[in-house]
């Protein structure tokens, strides 16, 4: 299923944490990929679907700086060809001892309209990318290029990325707590849920930063705080 504007712009104003509970009630509960964090959190919330890359251990003799001569060699070639709107994520075996990608192939992406980009491994130039207009995600900076521990072996199938499963197409969102993965079949249902629950998490919010008890109010346990909470939804619009 494609990923509908009307449910990209929802998971734009919505947490991975919000996410995370949101899925966790569906039984999935290994959906955020563990160990990445955001190289500019300033930016706003990645949104994207999943367009992947499959790296395996490099083996040396397959692997001298001169693959990077042929324009079909995967790496160089999911640059080309992930889709604008989408975001790469690379599988890296959790591995950051050598860069998934540098800055000239993410500055590539940001151009070709790319949504953002994830390893569970290192990118190299890591503070060149985190000055660029894409959300990029790793698990820390590395020097050595890719091709000293990882080689590129497969585009677009599925993979594992810090632990989740990732497969093309799944619903991919960034923020500044880390990234989630949500199944492309029920994207709709959970985005269109967590815009509920981020209106009430936003009430509680208020409410507590107001001196308000989280007793019968989070969870809404109180008939008082639905009644609240409708009141709070007609002030302000949502």
């Amino acid at each position: 299923m494609a990923l509908s504007p009307a449910t990209r712009d929802k998971l734009k104003t919505v947490s991975t944490a919000t996410l995370a509970t949101a899925l966790y009630k569906r039984g999935l509960r290994n959906q955020f990929i563990q160990d990445v964090k955001p190289l500019n959190p300033a930016l706003p919330t990645m949104v994207g679907e999943a367009f992947t890359l499959r790296y395996m251990p490099a083996r040396e003799d397959l692997n001298p700086i001169t693959v990077f001569q042929d324009p079909e060699h995967p790496q160089r070639k999911a640059i080309e060809i992930c889709p604008a709107g989408a975001v790469l994520v690379m599988d890296s075996r959790k591995d950051a001892r050598a860069a998934s990608a540098g800055s000239i192939l993410i500055s590539r992406l940001m151009m070709r309209g790319v949504a953002g980009v994830v390893t569970d491994g290192g990118f190299r130039d890591a503070a060149e990318i985190a000055q660029l207009k894409i959300p990029a995600f790793h698990s820390r900076p590395s020097a050595p290029t890719n091709l000293t521990l990882h080689q590129a072996i497969d585009i677009n199938v599925p993979i594992g990325c810090g632990d989740a499963p990732v497969f093309p197409g799944d619903v991919v969102v960034g923020d500044g707590d880390g990234v989630m993965v949500i199944p492309a079949g029920i994207a709709d249902e959970i985005a269109a849920e967590a815009v509920e629950m981020t209106a009430f998490e936003d009430f509680v919010t208020e409410q507590v930063l107001g001196g308000r008890s989280i007793r019968g109010l989070y969870p809404a346990t109180d008939p008082q705080t639905k009644v609240d909470f409708e009141a709070w939804r007609k002030q302000k619009g949502r």
